[in-house]
């Protein structure tokens, strides 16, 4: 059920990345390599260990064209692959893991910036030894490189308070290299945010800088708890000046990754769960300002500060191996298309070796193709895991992406409706029937008062109305208004809307939630039985609800490229526009039957105004 699952959306590792345009970094291009042309490439990138394998995970990496005109990557603390062990077996936690490519697509692993053995644990002197260094964010700013990161948790001479392990900050070290040596600057430039007292600190995550229009600098930060915020930077870039302004609500993004282009500015945020194993379902949206300093709103106009969230669905899982797939950096090869990297998860293989619960997240690459001012990835197709044309990464080089037009589940004929007008025209049956004055038809809805009950791993209390559905491909779609607040908190997990049910422990969900302070529609998994250790709940989320919200989810059986069932949410504020959303997949069986469900917490009520059961126009969803 989204942040509540997993506390806060759980606190983790994360990925952030930039690269500015290559005018703003300095970059002198020179004479293409002799080396051989790298034409295509597949997901996940490569990465070599000189002489020792391969690098499995590099999570919240960023990007950087250095000055010598190769490209590097850092990424976040964690272990380079399952062997990598100290001497009493345990992953060592590498300090920022850099890597170094000349095409962009075969990458070489160079070192760590700072040394594990080093004073402080290699961490800056006011860290805490044992801090977690996450999401560096590496620029080339004043004629030097620049690594801004997260430390997770600062001494109590920085934060003022004992005990906490929980008082993040970011810093800032400083290189004429782009491998380093590094050297941390004596304190934080993004101080500790105390939300009252005591450890209750909002989470200062995942630094990204830009140089905007104006010639000023400015560094995004924060997280679910507590919102995203940007703030003016000095013009040494090592300390922030004036106020920060919020950006993001919070309890919904983080991550942010901001570019500009035609007049706007670009914020890639991403949302849920980075690390969920095989049912993650991290996701990246964007929101688009004239302004450096937001409102940033999306496609439909929504903002990213509203309490019903705004957000235009842009890297979202469509079914093939790749599921959470987020933190994305955005950047321009020397053709001047347009790129996105980001980590994700191999659902086949979503763990550590030995360490079930411990997500690895290597790093993909794929296109961004811009649609009427809008970037979408690979043309809405999602994460890629065909060969695909590589980017121009050095001079002479060229590209043979082209840009590719989304493809769009199309509605067939109508197969059944219930319109709720009078009386019930279909064959409804309940699981766990509720008392009666809990339902009944109302001025032509089904009105289904909210329930102190859930439908959530072991909890499996809550009613639900079911209809038999046909095999095959199908559409499913009602629209539904729940009295919920428009925003403010809190009213945590109350929701209404869809169900594809198997049964209690599998099912396929998409409901208009509320979570904290939002309002949000997500789109959600229950899979059993799983192996030991591994989760049964997945959940990402769509577009933004609205006073009354339009739910709709697609059906390709055996569509994915195993086999699988396929299922697509699809959202919409007013029944013409629709917003595309992620793709589970599951095998619900002979018994599969849709549903309506309004659960999570008494005191409101949902009505229904229809549920209307559709065919599907023939056609692929994804190419």
């Amino acid at each position: 059920m989204l942040q509540g699952r997993v506390p806060q959306w759980s606190a983790r590792i994360r990925f952030l990345l930039l690269i500015l345009p290559l005018a703003l970094l300095g970059v002198t291009l020179s004479p293409q390599s002799t080396a051989a042309k790298t034409t295509t490439y597949s997901n996940p990138l490569p990465v070599q260990i000189p002489g020792d394998g391969m690098v499995e995970s590099c999570a919240d990496p960023s990007l950087l064209r250095g000055q010598d005109n190769d490209w590097y990557m850092y990424c976040t603390a964690d272990p380079l692959n399952s062997e990598d062990r100290n001497s009493t077996s345990g992953f060592n936690f590498r300090l920022v893991p850099t890597l170094k490519s000349e095409d962009l697509v075969n990458w070489t692993y160079v070192g760590d910036a700072f040394d594990l053995n080093a004073a402080n644990g290699g961490r800056p002197a006011w860290a805490e030894p044992t801090s977690g260094i996450w999401a560096p964010e590496v620029d080339y700013l004043n004629g030097q490189y620049y690594m801004y990161f997260v430390a997770t948790d600062v001494k109590e001479t920085v934060s003022g308070v004992a005990g906490c392990n929980s008082d993040s900050a970011i810093g800032v070290a400083t290189s004429s290299s782009p491998t380093g040596p590094w050297l941390y600057q004596s304190s934080p430039i993004v101080m500790p945010r105390q939300n009252g007292g005591g450890c209750n600190f909002f989470w200062t995550y995942d630094p990204e800088v830009i140089v905007a229009q104006d010639g000023l600098k400015y560094i995004y930060y924060g997280s679910y708890y507590g919102g995203v915020f940007v703030q003016q930077l000095s013009p040494d870039g090592l300390s922030v000046t004036g106020p920060a302004t919020q950006v993001t609500i919070a309890n919904r993004y983080e991550g942010a990754e901001v570019i500009y282009r035609d007049g706007y500015y670009y914020m890639f945020v991403s949302a849920t769960n980075c690390c969920n194993g095989p049912l993650t379902a991290y996701s990246v949206f964007v929101g688009r300002s004239s302004s450096s300093l937001g409102p940033f709103v999306d496609r439909e106009g929504v903002s990213l500060l509203q309490g019903r969230v705004g957000g235009t669905p842009f890297i979202m899982q469509n079914g093939n191996r790749w599921v959470g797939a987020g933190h994305n950096s955005v950047f321009q090869d020397l053709e001047g298309e347009w790129w996105t990297v980001y980590h994700a998860v191999d659902r086949f293989d979503p763990y550590f070796d030995g360490a079930t619960g411990f997500t690895k997240r290597p790093v993909l690459l794929d296109a961004v193709d811009w649609i009427n001012g809008w970037p979408t990835l690979n043309g809405g197709r999602g994460p890629s895991d065909e060969p695909q044309p590589a980017p121009a990464a050095q001079l002479g080089d060229k590209s043979k992406h082209k840009q590719r037009t989304p493809i769009e589940d199309r509605l067939g004929k109508l197969i059944a409706a219930e319109e709720f007008n009078g009386d019930f025209d279909l064959d409804w049956t309940w699981v766990r029937e509720p008392a009666e004055v809990s339902y009944g038809l109302e001025d032509g809805t089904f009105r289904f008062r909210t329930q102190a009950a859930d439908l959530y791993v072991d909890n499996n209390s809550a009613s639900v109305l079911t209809l038999p559905v046909r095999s095959g491909d199908y559409v499913v779609e009602t629209r539904m208004r729940l009295d919920l607040p428009a925003e403010g908190c809190c009213f945590n997990y109350v929701q209404a809307g869809l169900v594809i049910y198997g049964n209690d422990d599998n099912y396929i969900k998409l409901t208009h939630a509320s979570i904290w302070e939002t309002r949000q529609t997500e789109f959600a998994k229950e899979v059993a039985p799983v192996p030991a250790g591994y989760p049964r709940y997945g959940n990402t989320v769509t577009g933004p609800p609205a006073e009354w919200t339009f739910l709709r989810i697609v059906k390709r059986e055996a569509a994915s490229p195993y086999g699988e069932d396929t299922y697509t949410a699809y959202t919409s504020q007013d029944g013409k526009t629709w917003v595309r959303g992620a793709v589970w997949t599951h095998e619900l069986g002979a018994n599969e039957r849709i549903g309506l469900v309004s659960m999570g917490g008494s005191g409101f009520v949902a009505n229904f105004d229809y549920v209307r059961l559709y065919e599907l126009k023939p056609g692929k969803a994804r190419e």
